[in-house]
């Protein structure tokens, strides 16, 4: 009995996998080839089909059920979307039309339910739509070569070719589902449209969508970043940003992904970045993801548009400075090209905006006598120009796969003379400065949770400087070189719905050289160093189920090799805590160590009139770094940082309201480095810095209107163990800052007006009297106060700008702006050091604030 059962099920068994293994057999003989069965037809019927092979090369048709040969024509023109045409009696031409009819069901992951609401478009044309409640579409008359992108919210984009969505009965598309987990935006207008506060302590500025800012008429990136609480420039250069009391060498800029060693044109007051193909600007304080190294005050990310849009776009123009130009052009459905150009029309047209920065650039050569009370006279003829190039070649080979290629070149050149109106002496100084960098990367999706990144690039600085002096008495030649090469791999992985990983490895190797040639009196010296850096980083990201916290811990590990005199493994934790209070509520914890490798020293002041005074230098512990013409048997070591803040953020309705409390200590620093003008400022002593401040701004918006009112404070202060007193105010010590600014915007008008306050910054004065010269020297020196035991006057300035947009046509848009920076020409004294000079007396030497400089603009895009 139980051998007959089993008898049974066995044969029963038998025949279902005779079904299984037959059933495909079925399904395949039910389709055959197209060019086959035009064979089977022409014998069938003794007729004759003419077709190009290439256009009916694998296509797959199911056998027409129709006995006559016009109903099967009329079969497979439905089954293919081919064009078949009768020439005669015996003889019919098959073609592909060049549109064709397309339908598609799209459905969720497991190809169960159809989504409804996702949006289908038509690439590189106007056709578009959304699914309805089945998840359906269709479209007559697509471009048989056009490619469909099908995109849902939570689900990963998905694109087709038109080709394989002519099939009848309809497609099935199956929709993955995206993991990516999206940084949460906590206020999409901050400040200002286009500028955005984000959950882990970051900001971006987002280039299309940026309304206005008092003062500006062109969304000039470093000069926008401004307006953040904790980042100002004291001395209003783009090229020196403080980012909570750090110098600006502690800061990493990046162009997509490419460290920058020049950011700024006309020696610092404008940036050197086209901001009209800059897509978004990410700014880090603190709580810097692992992946980031350098930079231990803040990172300043620019990236360019990264989309293969199928229209062209461009646009182009010009303001008192400068005119640009900028475009990208689509070569193919996978392929297109971006570039950007601008240059100034400073040496051929004098403008008052121009003749404003000049005498900003410039201004060190008027000398105030302390005795006299009067200006010492100059005749100047100078000649200078800038300008910036950048491209990008976008590929994409598929739609999981991007392909990008960088290039930027940013110029400034300069030739200046002056000549005493007392002593008939001629001065004279040229500058070429650049920057040249080549980048690539390569972004791929494996799957919904895998991606990867790979990019490496190449970066240059060159600065060549000739300065003659004393009618040719003196000549000074002078080059500083920075060469850096890079590879990076990142890969992130969402291995659960609430935790991802992110990691890589980056090797690092940058050159720097400092070359001085001096010919009164006799010094030659040409010295290199080279560091080369490899890193692993690795961080998890966990984002709780009911949203309310957020956090981020990493780990970056370094191995640091000077190739002349040391290396060293450095380890740094990271973290990034969000925690939503209440719906309105949300505490945020940040922390980071960091490290870095390269900094500027500052060369003498009367060297090139003040105008370029920074050099860059790489860390070591012996005589291979040149410091102000002259070997340094001083060490430089690596400059460390450790941050901590706390914030509280108020976001309800049109009102924002942020209070954050930090702790930042530097150390490794040099009084080389940290632009010292008393008797310290070429000892090379090494100290350290540490800083604690306080955030605080509100913001109310509306439809029409922002205002906002942010308020810093930082006690910032240097300890060097060799200095009397050894704890005194840093250079940077600007205890309380005040901004209050309002924009209105209407239809296409925009005004801006805002003012800005902030307390004198720290500087050392002589001693009085005859006590202020030590003559027990030779040369003569300044015998000084204690550091930075004086304050210079309060800063104020009021800004005020407005633009108007307008279209041209129906494709071209136009913007008209106007600004005046400074409008109450208020007199503000940014700086001020002292010198002797021929006449053994004490001169002080004062850098002022723009005077009232206004500019116009006039832009079109399309």
């Amino acid at each position: 009995m139980l051998k007959t059962k089993l008898n049974r099920i066995f044969l029963c068994l038998l025949f279902l996998l005779v079904l299984l293994q037959k059933a495909p057999a079925q399904e395949k003989e039910s389709s055959l080839s197209l060019i086959a069965y035009i064979e089977e037809l022409e014998n069938r019927f003794q007729v004759k089909f003419s077709f190009a092979d290439e256009d009916l090369s694998g296509i797959e048709i199911i056998r027409p059920a129709a006995a006559d040969l016009p109903s099967i024509l009329e079969g497979l023109r439905s089954q293919t979307q081919l064009t078949i045409k009768q020439l005669n009696e015996r003889y019919y031409t098959v073609f592909k039309s060049s549109t064709v009819d397309i339908c598609g069901e799209v459905l969720d992951n497991y190809m169960s339910l159809g989504i409804p609401g996702a949006s289908v478009e038509v690439l590189g044309g106007s056709l578009a739509q959304v699914t309805d409640s089945e998840g359906k579409f269709s479209f007559t008359n697509v471009p048989r070569k056009a490619v469909i992108r099908i995109r849902h919210l939570g689900y990963k984009v998905r694109y087709i070719n038109a080709e394989d969505l002519i099939s009848r009965p309809c497609s099935r598309i199956p929709l993955g589902l995206s993991y990516q987990q999206l940084e949460e935006v906590v206020v999409s207008q901050f400040l200002t449209t286009g500028i955005q506060r984000k959950d882990d302590g970051s900001f971006t500025i987002k280039q299309e969508e940026f309304g206005i800012l008092p003062g500006l008429i062109e969304p000039d990136i470093l000069q926008t970043i401004q307006a953040l609480p904790g980042i100002k420039s004291i001395d209003e250069r783009v090229s020196d940003i403080n980012i909570r009391g750090g110098t600006n060498d502690q800061n990493l800029i990046l162009w997509d992904g490419i460290k920058m060693y020049q950011s700024g044109h006309f020696f610092g007051l404008i940036s050197a970045f086209n901001p009209y193909l800059t897509e978004r600007i990410n700014i880090i304080k603190n709580g810097t993801s692992a992946r980031y190294g350098e930079g231990v005050s803040g990172i300043i990310s620019m990236e360019t548009r990264n989309s293969l849009d199928q229209d062209a776009f461009g646009g182009a123009g010009f303001n008192l400075i400068s005119g640009d130009a900028y475009a990208q052009i689509p070569l193919s459905n996978k392929l297109a090209v971006q570039f950007s150009a601008r240059r100034s029309v400073t040496d051929f047209l004098n403008t008052p905006t121009y003749s404003q920065f000049f005498d900003r650039a410039f201004q060190d050569s008027e000398v105030v006598g302390s005795g006299a009370g009067t200006n010492t006279g100059v005749n100047r003829d100078e000649s200078f120009y800038f300008y910036d190039f950048t491209g990008k070649v976008l590929f994409n080979p598929s739609p999981d796969h991007k392909v990008r290629l960088n290039f930027i070149n940013i110029n400034n050149n300069l030739n200046y003379e002056e000549e005493s109106r007392d002593t008939g002496l001629r001065n004279s100084s040229a500058l070429d400065q650049t920057n040249l960098s080549f980048g690539g990367s390569l972004e791929s999706s494996w799957s919904d949770r895998f991606k990867t990144r790979f990019n490496a690039y190449y970066t240059e600085y060159n600065l060549d400087a000739q300065n003659t002096s004393d009618g040719g008495v003196q000549e000074l030649f002078q080059n500083n070189r920075v060469v850096e090469t890079a590879v990076k791999a990142f890969g992130s992985f969402q291995w659960r719905p609430n935790w991802s990983w992110q990691g890589g490895y980056q090797f690092t190797e940058v050159g720097v050289t400092n070359f001085t040639d001096v010919t009164q009196p006799p010094f030659n010296s040409n010295i290199k160093g080279v560091i080369r850096t490899h890193v692993l980083f690795s961080e998890g990201i966990h984002n709780s189920e009911n949203g309310r916290l957020k956090a981020i811990a990493g780990l970056r590990a370094h191995y640091i090799e000077n190739l002349n005199t040391f290396s060293e493994i450095i380890v740094e934790p990271r973290v990034n805590i969000n925690y939503k209070l209440g719906e309105d509520w949300q505490l945020q914890l940040l922390g980071e160590f960091k490290n870095q490798t390269t900094n500027q020293v500052i060369d003498l002041e009367q060297n090139f009139l003040g105008v370029e005074k920074r050099r860059w230098i790489v860390a070591n512990t012996a005589t291979d770094t040149l410091l102000n013409g002259a070997p340094n048997e001083r060490p430089l070591p690596i400059v460390r940082s450790k941050q901590a803040s706390l914030g509280l953020n108020y976001d309800k309705g049109h009102w924002f309201v942020g209070l954050e409390g930090f702790y930042k200590y530097v150390d490794g620093i040099s009084t080389d480095t940290q632009g010292f003008q008393n008797e310290d400022q070429f000892n090379g002593e090494i100290g350290e810095y540490r800083i604690m401040g306080l955030e605080f701004l509100i913001n109310h918006r509306n439809r029409y209107f922002s205002t906002w009112l942010s308020y810093t404070f930082n006690d910032n202060e240097y300890t060097f163990n060799n200095i009397t007193p050894n704890v005194f105010p840093n250079n940077l010590d600007i205890r309380h800052t005040i901004s209050f600014a309002t924009t209105y915007m209407y239809r296409g008008f925009k005004l801006g007006v805002g003012l800005n306050y902030r307390t004198g910054r720290p500087y050392t004065q002589p001693l009085e009297g005859a006590a202020g010269i030590n003559t027990s020297v030779f040369p003569f020196t300044i015998a000084y106060q204690s550091p930075n035991s004086g304050r210079l006057p309060d800063y104020i300035r009021a800004d005020i700008s407005a633009l108007y947009d307008f279209n041209i046509s129906a494709n071209i848009k136009a913007t008209a702006g106007a600004s005046v920076i400074n409008v109450f020409d208020k007199r503000n004294v940014l700086n001020t050091y002292y010198r002797l000079n021929r006449q053994n007396e004490i001169e002080a030497v004062e850098s002022i604030s723009l005077g009232l400089t206004p500019n116009v603009s006039f832009r079109v895009s399309f």
